[in-house]
């Protein structure tokens, strides 16, 4: 069997010392496979921004080991996981984080700075990919929800990571545009991609090919979209 791309074994993360220790994440074991598309699931102090926290290498767990295509990321110093998470993740976020200075084609190429690279011909084929050719030189300001999100999700694709990590990325849009962000990530996924997506939202998750659910930090269960 290939290495999974992701491969949490026995992460707890605990915040806070003495009568101020808080353990949100209490023993997660979790394997993604390459070409999966995972839903996280679960409400509002469950854990799932922790969780993804560290899914992005922007934390460390407590204890437990977090294997990235095969490397123990949660044991690498802060300038390596800075490189892995330019490299290997790619970030859709609620909030779109887009420069508002920088113009469409600009902020799709962002992550390439970090590399000290440029590469406008891949960013404008991505922007083809989600229907946004059209929108170069537009800045986000310009754009409506839906768009911002697709230049988004153009910029996770531009170093052509291993994973896609998703958080609520259809949270601040309306239905009808929500679902052509879905349709686009499902796209994405039967292109072989591989996606984890958190989401408080069932109908999101069912989206999904596999959905995990967390409570109280415990991963409860396990289904098949």
């Amino acid at each position: 069997m290939s290495e999974p791309v992701l491969n949490l074994q026995g992460i707890t993360r605990t915040y806070g010392e003495g009568d101020a220790r808080v353990q949100v994440l209490m023993g997660i074991d979790l394997r993604v496979e390459q070409g999966d598309f995972l839903a996280i699931m679960g409400p509002s102090g469950s854990g799932k921004s922790t969780l993804l926290n560290i899914l992005g290498c922007l934390d460390r767990p407590t204890t437990g080991s977090y294997f990235l295509h095969g490397e123990d990321v949660a044991k690498l110093s802060d300038a390596r996981l800075s490189t892995i998470r330019n490299e290997r993740i790619g970030f859709v976020f609620q909030s779109f984080n887009l420069i508002p200075q920088l113009t469409v084609l600009e902020n799709v190429q962002v992550p390439l700075l970090y590399a000290a690279k440029s590469h406008a011909g891949r960013a404008r084929k991505l922007l083809d990919t989600v229907g946004l050719g059209h929108r170069l030189r537009h800045r986000p300001n310009q754009l409506s929800g839906g768009e911002r999100q697709r230049v988004a999700i153009a910029r996770s694709l531009i170093c052509d990571p291993v994973m896609l990590l998703a958080d609520e990325p259809t949270g601040n849009l309306d239905t009808k545009t929500g679902e052509d962000v879905l349709q686009l990530m499902e796209t994405l996924h039967h292109d072989g991609r591989t996606i984890v997506m958190i989401t408080h939202d069932s109908e999101v998750a069912e989206r999904a090919q596999r959905t995990v659910h967390l409570r109280d930090g415990l991963m409860l269960e396990a289904t098949n979209a």
